[in-house]
């Protein structure tokens, strides 16, 4: 998601607002956090995006030719899981 200028200056302004009170060292804590979600939000995607396209190609394991049955199994939490051999 590609923010524009005037939405990136209001997002920054109202960010600017919030800080008021806050030491820059405790608000590190708080950036830090949310540049962790926006890692962990864009890895998810990328991961979802790597499933969809293995649920439509036909020569896939986990193919599903039905497109029900292909949404399903991107809202399926389990294929987000990572596997580890104990």
């Amino acid at each position: 998601m590609s923010l524009s200028n005037d939405e990136l200056k209001k997002f920054w302004d109202i960010a600017n607002g919030l800080r008021k009170n806050l030491d820059a060292a405790e608000y590190k804590h708080i950036v830090l956090g949310l540049v962790f979600l926006k890692y962990i939000s864009d890895s998810f995607e990328g991961r979802r995006g790597e499933h969809e396209k293995e649920f439509a190609n036909s020569k896939s394991d986990r193919y599903k030719a039905d497109a029900k049955r292909r949404a399903a199994a991107l809202e399926e939490r389990d294929y987000y899981k990572i596997e580890v051999d104990v």
